[in-house]
């Protein structure tokens, strides 16, 4: 199976800067996407942002230009930098992941166990 450990998360001002961190462990044969995802009190789950495994990104509309997604150690690592933040950024952080595990045909998925970003005003 594929662990997820997330950390980074706080508490931080209006316009400051948070940087999430998530690291993937496990029988990983090959780590495909990873991206994080957020979810506000009493609102849905949401995407914040992907990475493939050849790097490609995808943003949510309300992150883009703020935020940036990037991958490390042989992708297993994705960072999530996140800039001028807003009290709306202000939601539990899940951290996602899709892999192919050895001896498996089919790709899991995986989810942290979330990290809580607050933005005060």
């Amino acid at each position: 199976q594929v662990h997820l450990v997330e950390s980074g998360g706080g508490l931080v001002q209006a316009g400051g800067s948070l940087r999430l961190s998530c690291a993937a462990s496990g029988s990983i044969f090959i780590m495909n996407h990873m991206g994080y995802y957020r979810q506000a009190p009493g609102k849905q789950r949401e995407l914040v942002a992907t990475i493939t495994r050849g790097g490609s990104t995808n943003y949510a509309d309300s992150v883009k230009g703020r935020f940036t997604i990037s991958r490390a150690n042989a992708g297993k690592l994705v960072y999530l930098e996140m800039n001028s933040l807003t009290p709306e950024d202000t939601a539990v952080y899940y951290c996602n992941a899709n892999a192919l595990l050895f001896g498996r045909e089919t790709y899991t998925d995986a989810w942290g166990q979330g990290t809580q970003v607050t933005v005060s005003s």
